[in-house]
């Protein structure tokens, strides 16, 4: 019966499963047998054993190597296979997104619907890897001297992919477009072979995780209501697979880069922003909508410096410094620095401009990467810092230090720069004036939005043959390339491009029309931008021009939108608003302190000793203030704050505070703490969005000099560990302040955790000197243990926290 299931035979499995395990006796058999004839005709020859060492220590690596990935592969694919108790229970790594965000709704519903749809999805990804993923690989292979590249044999697999959590965005959209967010895990077993140099090889255990987004748009009022679909991932994806075949001769960290690095350009290439994968619903939509939609801005980036970057390179006497470069992110989006040669405090003064899709949606970041260039090709990661697009949106401009991810320590900094798209010319002379004033050839000052139709009446260079042509858009330094169209001399592309413009009074648009087959020029257009400043709202649309070099009736048709580049002063955001980097947390403790000295007297309480209040008062003054409270106290048995001595009246006492929690709230001391190791002020607070907890050491204050030795002044820096995982993942340190009782540091750290697990840490904050200390010759001046649980991190929390001993524990 047509659409009846068919039924798998036990035997059918069993032979086939046979079949395997004597492939892979004999693939067994005939690889030792290789292994032990090369020993025999090495020592046939007389040759030296030391030929032996490199490819056994290579062996080693590869099969550990092996091992790990293989492992990560199966966790992944046991979590798409799991139900959603056993994940739960289980506390696997790929924890569905809506057990950490309250506003992402579960999608068991659609993951029964993906199980079904699965089967009758291999013949659309199969001609979607045919059509679009192969030409562009064999392309990219023929950088690197390989050739002959195409799929031979495209199996999805029974597992499908998994759906995590869907988030529907019903605030600050179109009214004409839904746009909802999934986070998507692939890990099936897919069955890929293919042809490489007239060799096959083939790829298993293919695995992607992301978060993906569909936008639905334009709405309609007939069937099928939705004009059409944009999906694409809003950050480069991870992506993982294993080769098999002759192809797994490469598998192992740098021989295989090639080709995976290959495959995930490909990736970004078709469905990374800006890129996105348009599906047309309704004929009755066209096309350009999709396919060239308006940016929402440019994003121009300065990478400054970085300071106190890890050492990665060695010398003769040990570590010695690095070569770092930078690597910048937005989405498929990709700039890399100049490398600075044998230091740990780069600077680069290099400049960016990067186009931003979506850059509203919250989850569109700016990622970037620091490594050590290593004269073997394989660079050492020298840490990451990260930044979301939507925090420069608002605030328009953003100018931090940024701590890196990853690394034990090491800041990178970078200014960036929201900028909008505008349709009045009277705005291009203010763009082109700052231009001028960076003194930055690279510069933009406005964006072309380019969707190419059509061609009709292309002249046949063959008689026998009509041409495979596809056209190529030249601006600037930008290239960008159809797809080839093949046998036909009226092609339709329907494909949209987007170049950033340095002058559009002076650029020139140049188009070609090449016959993939001879390479010869079918036609060209030369089109000048300042043509389109004439036009109404500076666009053209689905207008014909005649190409040049080609029959008289030969032409093309297309649209052009030109946007002005403007900066945009934000509105001022409200006070209670969360800071996002130091420069702004300055800023309120400053306001903070310049409050508090403009207190009027009358304010304060009288004290006619100004003498500091005991203890014993403070802890009361805080008892009777928390008795009104009906939350409870939040306990932590390792940390004492005592009231500033200072306008103490003036000062609001929290009213959640306990005898063992007594919070400072100002910004400024002139106390050495309770047991007189000086004290430190901090800020914590908790990004749900982002799942990061952030830690900015600001200050130390009145660090003491050793008694026995009052002339050695310490080297202070601070080191921080998120317990209980005491180790160099958890580990964060500042930089090292010289001959300094009162050093200021002002620098931020980032620990990646869920919101589940915050509740289970504490924070040691330690005060170390390079010199030794006291009598014992430690280097721990005092410490700090923060109790997070309870801790209301949302909201910035500052506070001066007393120095303890050092817990010997």
């Amino acid at each position: 019966m047509a659409g009846a299931s068919k039924e798998v035979n036990p035997a059918d499995m069993n032979d086939a499963g046979g079949g395997n395990n004597i492939v892979g006796l004999i693939f067994s058999f005939v690889k030792k047998f290789v292994t032990v004839g090369l020993v025999w005709g090495c020592g046939y020859m007389n040759w030296s054993i030391a030929w032996f060492i490199g490819p056994i220590i290579l062996s080693v690596l590869r099969t550990e190597w092996k091992r790990e990935s293989d492992q990560r592969r199966l966790t992944a694919q046991a979590t798409v296979l799991a139900g959603e108790q056993q994940m739960i229970v289980n506390k696997m790594y790929e924890l569905p997104s809506w057990v950490y965000f309250p506003d992402v709704d579960r999608a068991e519903w659609l993951n029964k619907i993906l199980y079904k749809l699965w089967p009758s999805m291999n013949q659309f990804v199969r001609q979607l890897c045919k059509q679009d993923i192969e030409p562009a690989v064999v392309a990219r292979l023929a950088q690197y001297k390989l050739k002959g590249f195409s799929f031979e044999r495209l199996v999805l697999g029974r597992i499908p992919p998994r759906i995590g959590g869907i988030k529907v965005y019903d605030k600050n959209t179109d009214r004409n477009e839904i746009i909802l967010d999934a986070d998507i895990l692939y890990a099936g077993d897919c069955d890929i072979s293919f042809f490489c140099s007239n060799v096959k090889g083939g790829i298993k255990d293919f695995q992607i995780r992301g978060m993906i987004r569909v936008v639905m748009k334009p709405l309609l009022s007939i069937m099928p209501l939705v004009g059409g679909l944009q999906i694409f991932f809003l950050n480069m994806p991870s992506v993982d697979f294993n080769l098999v075949g002759v192809a797994d001769v490469l598998d192992m960290p740098g021989l295989s880069e090639v080709l995976r690095k290959a495959i995930v350009e490909q990736i970004g290439a078709i469905m990374v922003l800006p890129n996105k994968l348009p599906i047309t619903l309704s004929p009755d939509v066209p096309p350009e909508i999709l396919k060239t939609p308006e940016p929402e801005g440019v994003l121009r980036i300065h990478v400054i410096e970085a300071k106190d970057l890890m050492k990665k390179d060695f010398s003769v006497l040990g570590k010695g410094k690095s070569d770092p470069y930078a690597v910048i992110n937005v989405g498929a989006q990709e700039f890399k620095t100049k490398t600075i040669d044998n230091t740990v405090n780069p600077i680069w003064d290099f400049w960016c401009e990067f186009i931003v899709d979506e850059g509203a949606g919250g989850h569109n970041k700016i990622v970037a990467r620091l490594f050590d260039k290593d004269t073997t090709g394989h660079d050492d990661p020298l840490g990451r810092a990260s930044i979301e697009v939507i925090n420069v949106q608002q605030k328009g401009t953003l100018d931090t230090w940024v701590t890196l991810e990853f690394a034990k320590h090491g800041m990178v900094h970078l200014r960036l720069k929201w900028l909008t798209l505008s349709n009045n010319v009277g705005d291009l002379p203010a763009a082109l004036a700052e231009t001028q004033q960076l003194r930055v050839t690279s510069m933009s000052t406005a964006l072309l939005i380019l969707y190419i139709d059509s061609a009709k009446n292309l002249p046949c260079l063959r008689a026998t043959k009509q041409p495979d042509v596809y056209l190529e858009a030249v601006l600037g330094n930008r290239t960008e390339r159809t797809n080839t169209m093949l046998r036909s001399c009226d092609p339709v592309w329907e494909q949209g491009f987007t170049f950033l413009v340095s002058n559009p009074e002076s650029d020139i648009l140049h188009l070609k029309i090449v016959d993939e087959k001879t390479g010869m020029n079918i036609g060209t257009l030369s089109y000048h931008l300042t043509s389109l400043m004439d036009k109404k709202n500076l666009e053209i649309s689905q207008q014909p021009f005649n190409l040049q070099h080609a029959q008289a009736d030969s032409r093309i048709i297309l649209s052009m939108r030109l946007k002005i580049l403007k900066y945009d002063n934000p509105e001022p955001t409200p006070n209670n608003e969360e800071p996002q980097d130091i420069n702004t947390l300055k800023r309120e403790i400053k306001r903070q302190e310049s409050n508090i000295s403009n207190t009027p007297s009358s304010s304060i309480a009288p004290s006619p000793l100004k003498k500091q209040p005991s203890k014993e008062s403070v802890a009361s003054s805080v008892i009777s203030a928390a008795s009104f409270n009906p939350v409870a106290p939040i306990e932590d048995q390792g940390t004492t704050f005592i009231q500033e001595e200072i306008a103490t009246s003036a000062v609001s006492v929290p009213v959640n505070a306990s005898p063992q929690l007594i919070r400072r709230n100002i910004s400024m001391t002139s106390s050495a703490g309770e047991t007189g190791l000086g004290r430190i002020q901090l800020t914590l607070r908790y990004s749900v969005a982002r799942q990061k907890l952030v830690v900015v050491v600001h200050k130390i204050a009145n660090l003491p000099l050793p008694q026995n030795d009052p002339s050695n002044v310490p080297d202070p820096y601070v080191k921080l560990y998120l317990l209980p995982d005491r180790h160099k993942e958890t580990k964060r340190k500042t930089a090292v302040m010289k001959d300094n009782c009162n050093p200021v540091y002002d620098e931020q750290f980032e620990y990646i955790i869920s919101q589940g697990d915050i509740n289970t840490r504490r924070l040691e904050v330690s005060v170390c000197t390079q010199k030794g200390w006291l009598s014992t010759g430690g280097n721990v001046m005092g410490q700090v243990y923060i109790t997070l649980c309870g801790m209301d991190l949302t909201q910035s929390n500052t506070a001066w926290y007393d120095l303890l001993p050092a817990n010997r524990d």
